[in-house]
C-alpha cells in the first residue's frame, strides 16, 4: 500500500532561454485532500493566484506533513542532452530529495511525463494539471520557482527582459536576441 503520494509537473519545457523546472509533491496517505480545494492548472493562473497557492504549499508544508521540491536542469544540460532527458533528469532527482521509495510511492505525472521505471506505481494523466490537485501543486511550485529564478537572472541579462517574458520566445524577446545575440543562459538548441 503507498504511504507517499506524489504529484509531478514541469515549467518551462518551450522557453529560448534558462533552466526547465520539475515540480515535485509529497503527501502522506492520510492527508486531508480537502486542502486543496480549489486549485488548478498553473496555466489556469494569474501570477499573483500562483505565488498565494505557493505560500499555502509552504504553510501546509510546515503543518500537514506536505513535502514540496523543485529541480532545474539548466539550458547547457538540454543543449547537450536534448529537452526530454533533462526532464528525465529533473524528474529523477526530484524523486530522491524526496526520499522516495518505489514501492510505496504512488506517482501522479502530469502529460507525458514518466518516472524512474523502478517505480511501478504510476500514472502518467493527460492535463493531470487541471484534474490532479497534487499534479496542480506541482506545476504551481515549478512555474513560480521558475519565474522567480528568471526574474533575478534579468539582473544579470538586463538586456533581454526576462523579468517580463521568463525566456519564452516574445517578440521583445527575439528583438533582444537579434541586438545582443544570445547570453549564456539561453538554450542554443532552441534558437
Amino acid at each position: 500500500m503507498a504511504q507517499l503520494l506524489i504529484g509531478i509537473d514541469e515549467a518551462g519545457r518551450g522557453p529560448l532561454a534558462g533552466p526547465v523546472a520539475v515540480g515535485a509533491v509529497a503527501v502522506p496517505r492520510r492527508f486531508d485532500m480537502r486542502l486543496l480545494k480549489g486549485v488548478r492548472d498553473s496555466k489556469q493562473m494569474s501570477e499573483l493566484g500562483r505565488e498565494i497557492w505557493f505560500e499555502k504549499l509552504r504553510i501546509l508544508e510546515q503543518t500537514e506533513g506536505l513535502r514540496y521540491v523543485v529541480v532545474f536542469s539548466s539550458a547547457h544540460y538540454i543543449d547537450v542532452r536534448g529537452i526530454v532527458p533533462a526532464v528525465r533528469a529533473a524528474l529523477a532527482r526530484a524523486l530522491r530529495f524526496l526520499e522516495a521509495r518505489a514501492e510505496t510511492s504512488s506517482i501522479l505525472l502530469d502529460g507525458s511525463l514518466k518516472a524512474p521505471a523502478r517505480f511501478v506505481f504510476q500514472k502518467t494523466i493527460i492535463r493531470g494539471d487541471e484534474t490532479e490537485p497534487l499534479i496542480s501543486l506541482a506545476s504551481i511550485a515549478a512555474k513560480v520557482r521558475r519565474d522567480r529564478l528568471m526574474r533575478r537572472l534579468a539582473m544579470c541579462y538586463p538586456e533581454y527582459g526576462f523579468e517580463t517574458h521568463k525566456g519564452y520566445g516574445t517578440k521583445a524577446h527575439y528583438s533582444a536576441l537579434k541586438k545582443h545575440g544570445p547570453s549564456n543562459i539561453h538554450r542554443r538548441s532552441f534558437l
